[in-house]
């Protein structure tokens, strides 16, 4: 026998409220009197009908429990309960026995969510955006949310200025109680602005006003800039550029009255009319602090930049705040707040500005995260926070922590938020978010020519080896002509005060073919040791020994300055070789002293855009050496930020060496040269400077060389990666008379430094950062490359060039 309590039917255009309304309205109406009082005790409970939801979900929500008396309130609660939790279409209680029965019948599912048509805006973000309003795969299907969803796409379309959008939306019924969704988008062309009106402004032309504003009217360049386009926020942001023009320029009292957009009933064009109301201009009479200032006041007030007597500029007032916040923030006061409020005297035109300072609870630092890497052990990038944990929180020492991580080789960005610890309001947590970058560059080949034979070479150089962030490099060439084996291992702190040690050791045996019937080989193996110590945050003193053993050999073929520097120079020694042949060499050991003093406050080390990084470096054999001379290098680079990602960049190199003792010239590798891709772009790579007899590159003992950049902005994405830029090259590399050079008729001739020897160039370069290394090109234009004659070497141009480069 079974009682019939109570049937509920709901359609999916009812609301919840509605539909229990209406359930208990049937009760009353279909029980009898007695049966609406009837009351019985619960000794079990089943639930029919369900497909996804467990069973359990439902005895979750229901507020009947085995045991309980339920009557026609407890009756009318379990509904109420069961449709607040949008899971069913209809529900069914029913008495059997003394069993109650929970008849359901779910609301499907959504198996798939699509959107088609879009183009103006990706997928993507409009899925971002629906989920919020309850649309997405998997979640319960609602048809009533339909019209919410379709309003939260069009809004997206206004605020692009699209108003002629249709947007029409489809269900279909899929097997197992689902529905597909989808929705079909006309996005139609964007409403342009056919006119701009500013009206009330008397003080200023509306040309004058409306050219910091990005909304524009139709112009030659719109199809380029787009700025005929309407939305709603750049119009927003063009009413707030007009507040700041006249505020800026001391209209204290200035407002916008009205703005009022107009569409044409085609929904293509728009009109704007801007109402303002200008005031009148006023001055500064007197700036106060008010507050807790902690921080000395004198040193506040040092900050203000708005002084009285002066015209009221609300920039100003903004920048004075900015740079107290950061000074509040150096102390660990975060949440610092400062308002500086003007109290304006419509009589005398002045304004006294008051800042009121709450500095708020001093806040300290629970934990800091590093998030996104796992290839880097912990402590390398803990070893690089100027933040500390359990100390107050500064922005000055997070800033630098940032600047310090991606300074590193091997990361590509970084991000730093901090986050407030639920439930304690002095506490954060600091959380670095970083992108990992290649850590090194890997290249390998193998090759054959008739006149060197098979060629193998390789190199690895990898800056974070095994998480340690330890430097690995790895150099191994073979033929012929040329061998060279190098091995060098860097570790950035070998203590824990930051001190730098650098372990090398290299062998290279090279021939050197200046024509089809000179030579001139070298033979050398070294090692070398090299300690940095930072002696601030900024600054770090290197020195270090070198050891070199050398053996270097010419013949009566070679150039006449190979035959001098050999017969002249270390322990030389002549060979005869039969036929009349003869070779030259000599064989030396030098133990070179290298001492070094570098700054940089670069905010990274590849593609910085800020900072500057200079080095001096000076090398001297110590007494006793076979070979004696000393070089000394100087770079300067300083980089000068201009705004919206435009950078200019400026770079010094300068080095000079002279031979010591009875050292006749520096040795024929220590020589510099100039021309290429990092000296002056435009000139054939090493061609810049002195000539050996047979009209080849030597190298010289002074060198100068500046690169004046403009670089350009680029995307985000590649703004870690890639770099493009306008430069002004020039530079050259002189003799001051170590060495005998002649010209081409054999005359003596000097490359003495002189200023009007320096060479210069014009031209466009790219850096891109690649696994095998830094890849540049450049295309120059030398302005003033010397021709030549019959008697000196003119100068060999190569307009475009390119290089690969280490980068790490």
């Amino acid at each position: 026998m079974s009682d019939h309590l109570l049937k509920k039917n709901s359609k999916y255009r009812r609301s919840a409220w509605e539909s229990i309304g209406l359930s208990m309205a049937v009760v009353l109406l279909l029980l009898p009197l007695g049966a609406a009082a009837q009351e019985f005790v619960v000794r079990d409970m089943r639930v029919e009908g369900l497909q996804r939801i467990a069973e359990g979900t439902v005895f979750n929500y229901l507020p009947i429990n085995i045991g309980d008396t339920v009557d026609e309130l407890r009756i009318q609660e379990a509904i109420k309960s069961l449709y607040l939790q949008g899971l069913f279409e209809d529900i069914e209680l029913r008495r059997d026995g003394d069993s109650l029965v929970i008849a359901v019948r779910e609301r499907p599912s959504i198996e798939s969510f699509e959107i088609e048509g879009n183009k103006d805006i990706k997928t993507e973000d409009l899925m971002e955006s629906l989920r919020g309003v309850g649309l997405a795969k998997g979640r319960t299907f609602d048809r009533s949310i339909l019209e919410n969803v379709k309003s939260a796409l069009l809004e997206q379309y206004y605020d692009r200025g699209k108003y002629a959008v249709v947007v029409d939306a489809y269900v279909q019924d899929r097997p197992n109680n689902t529905v597909r969704v989808g929705f079909n988008i006309v996005e139609g062309d964007r409403a342009k602005i056919r006119q701009v009106n500013i009206v009330g402004n008397t003080i200023f032309a509306e040309e004058e006003l409306r050219e910091g504003f990005e909304l524009q009217t139709a112009n030659w360049l719109s199809w380029f800039r787009q700025d005929d386009r309407y939305s709603k926020e750049a119009l927003e942001g063009d009413l707030e550029a007009l507040r700041s023009y006249y505020m800026n320029r001391g209209y204290a009292d200035f407002r916008v009255d009205s703005t009022q957009v107009a569409i044409s009933p085609n929904k293509k064009d728009m009109f704007i009319t801007i109402g303002v109301h200008e005031g009148e201009q006023y001055t500064i009479s007197e700036v106060k602090m008010v507050g807790d200032l902690i921080i000395p006041e004198a040193q506040l007030r040092a900050m203000v930049l708005a002084r009285p007597g002066s015209i009221f500029n609300q920039s100003l007032l903004t920048q004075s705040t900015e740079l107290m916040s950061f000074r509040y923030g150096e102390q660990g006061y975060a949440n610092a707040e400062i308002e500086p409020v003007p109290e304006l005297n419509h009589e005398t035109k002045e304004a006294t500005v008051t800042f009121f300072v709450d500095p708020q609870n001093r806040v300290y630092v629970r934990n800091i995260n590093f998030n996104g890497v796992d290839e880097i052990d912990d402590e390398v990038l803990r070893r690089e926070m100027r933040q500390m944990e359990g100390a107050y929180l500064s922005n000055r020492l997070v800033d630098r922590s940032k600047v310090r991580l991606q300074r590193l080789p091997y990361i590509e960005s970084v991000e730093s938020r901090n986050i407030p610890v639920t439930g304690s309001p002095d506490l954060v947590d600091v959380e670095f978010d970083l992108e990992y970058r290649m850590p090194g560059q890997f290249s390998g080949g193998v090759g054959f020519s008739e006149s060197q034979g098979v060629l193998l070479n390789g190199s690895v150089i990898h800056t974070n080896f095994l998480g340690t962030g330890n430097r690995v490099a790895l150099e191994l060439i073979s033929g012929k002509y040329q061998k060279v084996y190098s091995l060098s291992h860097t570790d950035p702190y070998r203590t824990i005060d930051g001190v730098r040690r650098t372990i090398g050791v290299n062998y290279r045996e090279i021939t050197q073919f200046t024509s089809a019937s000179s030579d001139f080989s070298t033979t050398s193996a070294g090692a070398t040791l090299d300690y940095g110590y930072p002696i601030s945050e900024y600054q770090t003193l290197s020195y270090g020994l070198n050891y070199q053993h050398a053996e270097l050999l010419a013949s009566t073929s070679s150039t006449q300055q190979a035959q001098d520097w050999v017969l002249h120079n270390g322990n030389p020694f002549v060979e005869n070789i039969g036929n009349g042949g003869v070779f030259f060499g000599t064989e030396y050991d030098s133990v070179e002293l290298i001492v070094g003093w570098t700054f940089d406050s670069r905010n990274r080390a590849l593609f910085a855009n800020r900072g500057t990084r200079q080095q001096f470096v000076l090398g001297v054999t110590i007494p006793g050496s076979d070979v004696e001379y000393y070089t000394a290098r100087y770079n300067f680079t300083k980089y000068f930020p201009l705004g919206r990602n435009w950078t200019i960049r400026y770079n010094v190199d300068a080095a000079i060496g002279e031979a010591l003792g009875d050292t006749t010239a520096l040795p024929p590798f220590k020589q510099f040269y100039g021309g290429g891709p990092q000296s002056v772009r435009g000139f054939r790579e090493s061609y810049l400077g002195p000539r050996d007899s047979f009209g080849n590159p030597y190298g010289g003992n002074v060198m100068f060389a500046s690169q004046l950049e403009l670089i350009l902005p680029m995307p985000q994405k590649w703004q870690a990666q890639a770099r493009a830029s306008l430069f002004y090259d020039v530079g050259n590399v002189f003799n001051t008379g170590e060495v005998e050079f002649t010209d081409k008729l054999g005359a003596p001739i000097e490359y003495k430094p002189a200023f009007n020897e320096l060479r210069e160039s014009v031209g466009i370069g790219v850096q891109w950062l690649a696994p095998l290394g830094l890849f540049r090109f450049s295309y120059a234009f030398p302005l003033n490359e010397y021709r030549g004659n019959d008697r000196y070497y003119r100068d060999e141009l190569e307009r475009f060039q390119f290089s690969i480069g280490q980068a790490f």
